[in-house]
């Protein structure tokens, strides 16, 4: 609370599942907030919500409609976001879409959709943002990857090479900071989250949305992964895995133990297949429902 208190914290995707609730959780501490979607009115949705659950003022939250597949609109916003606060304290990089189709199945454009939006999208607006903290000397850019960033899963092939891409860039980044003490690079990487992200997923083609999202209670609350994402955040952790048993357990064995990792997820995978053919959710034999 103390370290997130009367900042300005930039963040996208901000309409639903975990952004929403970044916005939420951080209006209640006081940050003074910009949220960007491609949908202007759940936009404005959240900030009266914000309104309601804070203290803070209409001026202290600014919508700001955002694609970020439109990469030559990111240096304006940007622009818009400094003349409007005056300063940006923390980027979140929320915005992105996940993928539930096996590779066999799925057109190469949506490959070249996933990595627009989930990585050249983010790279584009942290490039902007980032040339604003130089400046200042200081800040915050905290990227909203996955446990898909640092593992290979099946029916998420694309996804996991975008979130692989994003760890792979900010870790980069970092090292190209070290004049910038006070310039933060943080690494989120959630697990399943009870967030909106299955409903809205690439699928085998551009046009084709999931028929069955599935029961999703066996998941990680938000309200509990955005919390962690806070605390991360305010203490300047470089990642942080935020996540139930099994997939914590599961990313030690990527981390530590590649080979284990590799028999175990050709175990699971087949399960997940079958799960996601079946008409349920993907990961659900792998929780334990909470009561």
């Amino acid at each position: 609370e103390n370290e997130l208190c009367g900042k300005v914290v930039w963040v996208t995707g901000a309409s639903s599942g975990i952004g929403e609730e970044l916005a939420y959780q951080l209006s209640k501490i006081g940050a003074l907030l910009v949220i960007s979607a491609r949908r202007e009115d759940e936009l404005e949705r959240v900030k009266k919500k914000c309104l309601q659950i804070s203290s803070l003022s209409e001026k202290d939250i600014l919508v700001l409609r955002l694609d970020l597949t439109d990469r030559s609109s990111h240096e304006a916003a940007t622009n818009n976001v400094l003349k409007y606060f005056g300063k940006i304290d923390v980027l979140v990089n929320n915005g992105g879409r996940s993928q539930r189709s096996l590779f066999v199945d799925t057109n190469l454009d949506v490959y070249s959709a996933i990595m627009e939006l989930n990585y050249l999208g983010t790279i584009s607006l942290t490039k902007h943002v980032l040339n604003h903290m130089i400046q200042r000397k200081k800040g915050k850019i905290v990227t909203v990857s996955s446990v898909m960033g640092i593992m290979g899963a099946p029916l998420a092939s694309g996804y996991c090479a975008s979130k692989h891409a994003l760890q792979g860039f900010f870790n980069s980044l970092r090292t190209e900071l070290t004049d910038y003490p006070e310039i933060s690079i943080i690494n989120i990487c959630p697990g399943p989250v009870q967030s909106k992200i299955i409903q809205n997923v690439f699928t085998e083609n551009l046009a084709k949305s999931i028929e069955n999202s599935g029961d999703q209670s066996h998941k990680m609350p938000t309200d509990r992964c955005v919390r962690l994402t806070l605390v991360s955040a305010a203490n300047d952790l470089k990642e942080a895995w935020i996540s139930d048993h099994p997939y914590l357990a599961v990313c030690y064995l990527w981390q530590y133990a590649p080979t284990w990792a590799w028999w175990l997820m050709n175990k699971m995978g087949k399960k997940r297949i079958q799960n996601f053919k079946s008409g349920v959710d993907a990961d659900v034999s792998y929780s334990r429902k909470k009561k």
